[in-house]
């Protein structure tokens, strides 16, 4: 019988057997595994949420796979900050499995079993990074989530997602070959991967040149798989020409979990004190993040597609959440942390939208957009809460996670990087309702009326919105971004300022 202590090894045992199962029902009925899918899951989602809980009535929860204690064994370790990003993942991930349906049916009908079987493999190995405690094993799920990836991506477009894809493979295996060196510094000078016991062992070696060295090795490692500016190049392509339901999965999940990790590192394994004070360089990186945002934001302002011009924000929002942390202060580290629920969110929703409009429309340039209010007013209306959010109006979520980061810049006096989140809000708003104008004021088009003349596009448009299967995800997402932002306080109280490192 499986109790509630056995739910952290639930989350990575459910869909890794389930990978496995939705393969061999591909052989036998590729219609068993869409159902499959939602059903591991939507398991994994309940065990998060339980871990979670259980985390906010007792504290912090260790368990040892196998029995082996470490720090000779591998250790799953659950706290308020992991098991937040743990939750954000898995109803991320069942929201989008969810969406997926017709358009994997559309674009890749051949390919149903083994694109679901990536998909939840590419889950698996983000809910391993998160929970795991061990900074080896963290690697290795890295890469199992690294493969998967880039697998999804190259099943996109042919003229474009294999190059995508590929040169996603040779940044992304520069960044986990990065990270890799890093650990093995930290193994050599302690003998030691177990987190905790890292943390225990690294303050008698904080100024020594490896371990300094290997902490600069490992962010750079983090900052190219979190496409942290100027190392974002692979981003935009490989997301905007992926398959729709793969951009849906990888482009909320990947840059945050990789944002977390960064945080774990920080607190978890350096500490506070060793990551803001004997490392000392904060303030350039506050700086390289002021870069992302203002570059993010205005290589999004020069494009023409709709996709793309969402991938440049996800470079923003990076830089959003790298400044938050290095301010290193309690409201900096309160938004990153809010920030990436919220941003995780958001670029699901927008997604989301933009999965609709390349479903029905057949593109997703912002030409296609156009009389979108019209033909489908549910799906905009979710949009526009999206947008609404991205933006940092209120009471959505966006603004309570960009309120905090903004008193964060004001505390530690970091004017520019204040500056910048303004600069980008400004951005969003320009970008966000150029589409909305061009989603509601200009015409689908033009046809010709009974009398045979033509008519205006907005007097013969019918409604014509997305199946229920994509469309129910997104006003969910929607509903939740208004929810989340409503509740910000409650969130700030009981999860996230537990999260917070102690001193701050």
């Amino acid at each position: 019988m499986i109790g509630p202590e056995q739910y952290p090894a639930v989350m990575i045992v459910v869909p890794l057997l389930a990978a496995f199962a939705i393969n061999l029902a591909g052989l036998i009925d590729r219609r068993f595994c869409y159902p499959l899918l939602l059903l591991a899951l939507g398991v994994a989602a309940a065990a998060a949420l339980a871990v979670l809980g259980q985390v906010m009535r007792d504290g912090p929860i260790s368990y040892r796979l196998g029995g082996w204690p470490p720090p000779m064994g591998i250790e799953y370790v659950v706290d308020h900050l992991n098991g937040l990003v743990l939750v954000v993942t898995c109803v991320v991930a069942f929201l989008a499995a969810v969406y997926s349906k017709r358009s994997v049916e559309r674009e890749l009908p051949d390919k149903i079993p083994y694109f679901y079987t990536l998909f939840i493999l590419a889950v698996t190995g983000l809910l391993g990074m998160t929970i795991t405690g061990d900074a080896f094993n963290l690697y290795v799920l890295m890469e199992i989530t690294a493969l998967t990836n880039y697998a999804l991506i190259a099943a996109g477009r042919a003229d474009r997602a294999p190059m995508a894809s590929f040169t996603y493979i040779i940044i992304g295996t520069i960044g986990a070959s990065f990270y890799l060196l890093g650990v093995g510094h930290l193994y050599i000078m302690t003998g030691s991967l177990n987190m905790a016991d890292l943390r225990t062992i690294l303050p008698e070696l904080y100024t020594t040149h490896a371990v300094i060295a290997s902490f600069i090795i490992l962010l750079l490692g983090l900052w190219i798989k979190m496409a942290f500016f100027p190392l974002h190049g692979w981003l935009p392509n490989a997301y905007t020409h992926a398959p729709t339901a793969t951009g849906c999965l990888i482009a909320p999940l990947v840059t945050k979990v990789s944002v977390y990790i960064m945080a774990r590192l920080m607190f978890s394994v350096y500490s506070p004190e060793f990551s803001y004070r004997v490392f000392g360089p904060a303030e350039p990186v506050v700086w390289m993040a002021v870069a992302a945002i203002v570059a993010g934001s205005l290589m999004a302002l020069a494009q023409k597609d709709f996709k793309k011009m969402l991938t440049y924000l996800i470079v923003a929002e990076v830089g959003y959440m790298v400044g938050g942390l290095w301010l290193a202060n309690r409201y900096g580290i309160t938004g990153a942390v809010l920030h990436i629920v919220n941003d995780a969110l958001m670029t699901l929703c927008l997604f989301f939208t933009a999965g609709i409009v390349v479903y029905k429309m057949k593109g997703h340039a912002f030409t296609d957009l156009r009389g979108l209010f019209r033909k489908m007013p549910l799906t905009m209306a979710a949009f526009t809460v999206g947008a609404l959010s991205m933006i940092g109006v209120p009471p959505t979520a966006g603004f309570f996670s960009k309120w905090y980061l903004l008193l964060g810049a004001i505390e530690a006096g970091q004017w520019g990087f204040m500056a910048a989140l303004l600069f980008s809000s400004l951005i969003n708003a320009v970008l966000f309702f150029k589409v909305i104008e061009i989603a509601y004021f200009e015409p689908c088009g033009v046809q010709h009326g009974h009398d045979g003349g033509q008519a205006a596009a907005h007097d013969v448009i019918a409604v014509d919105e997305a199946p229920f299967s994509m469309l129910a995800p997104l006003v969910l997402v929607s509903a939740a971004l208004l929810a989340i932002g409503i509740y910000s306080g409650s969130l700030v109280t009981n999860i996230i300022q537990y999260a917070v490192p102690a001193g701050f």
